[in-house]
């Protein structure tokens, strides 16, 4: 998977890199851990989602840490591709991937994946796919989509009257009508550094949570006359991340399963 993901034939000579982002309390996870560093199938989470990104090529992982940051730097000690950034405050994805922004400033021409550290279901299979369609595209910015019963809580797709990709809507911003919609943002990006940052420059936080959106990045994206491409690559089943004890204990049962681990004493 490494060689075929970071030597594709639409690669152009292109690295891809990662950044995750791990930097949330996780207030509702009832615990002083940070969020990230909640054991899925005996390991933090977050290291699913490190291994995801590295066997789909990334060459270097970028952390965004903030919450208790020396245990995440800890449980990920001695390994070369990573580095740490820090959000001292929680502005918002958007604000929380631009304090990657040093961590690329000599490398404007590398892909890099964005995700989060609480989606341990991500598959490498998925991150090649939004790799590669990204690439054969030559698209500034990518997506992963995916439909599901129960869309509350997720942005939701608005596709324009061609069927299109027009932007993401965040749940607290929606209408009615766009709370209808099954399509959703499971959080699987992919963008050129460059472009990426520079139009993280010009998102607002005029929203209703007033925070920077990362989503905002596509819609800024097809504004500039830059393509945008979407993959409607994940499975329902790989959509779910973790916030509460009770998903916690979901996506264990998920990754044991799919890894052919023994079941915890509770699920067994």
């Amino acid at each position: 998977m490494n060689q075929s993901a970071s030597q594709s034939p639409h690669s152009n000579g292109r690295v891809v890199d990662a950044v995750i982002l791990a930097a949330g309390k996780g207030t509702r996870m009832q615990s002083d851990l940070p969020k990230v560093m909640h054991e899925v199938a005996d390991r933090p989470m977050l290291h699913w989602v490190v291994d995801a990104c590295r066997a789909a090529g990334a060459e270097r992982i970028v952390v965004v840490i903030g919450f208790k940051g020396d245990l995440v730097r800890a449980s990920l000690a001695g390994s070369n591709d990573i580095e740490f950034v820090e959000q001292t405050e929680q502005l918002g994805t958007g604000h929380a991937v631009d304090q990657a922004r040093p961590a690329f400033t000599e490398t404007p021409d590398h892909d890099v994946f964005v995700l989060c550290g609480d989606g341990p279901l991500i598959r490498p299979e998925t991150l090649d796919t939004l790799l590669r369609t990204h690439r054969s595209a030559d698209a500034d910015a990518t997506l992963a989509t995916a439909i599901i019963e129960d869309a509350t809580g997720y942005g939701r797709i608005v596709r324009d009257a061609e069927g299109g990709f027009s932007r993401i809507v965040e749940q607290k911003d929606a209408t009615p009508e766009q709370l209808r919609i099954r399509e959703v943002n499971p959080s699987y990006y992919c963008f050129r550094s460059g472009p990426l940052f520079e139009r993280l420059s010009k998102t607002s936080n005029d929203n209703a949570n007033g925070e920077y959106y990362i989503t905002d990045v596509f819609g800024l994206t097809r504004e500039d006359g830059a393509t945008v491409a979407v993959v409607d690559a994940v499975p329902a089943g790989d959509v779910l991340s973790i916030n509460d004890p009770e998903q916690l204990g979901v996506v264990d049962e998920i990754i044991r399963t799919r890894h052919g681990l023994a079941p915890t004493e509770k699920n067994s």
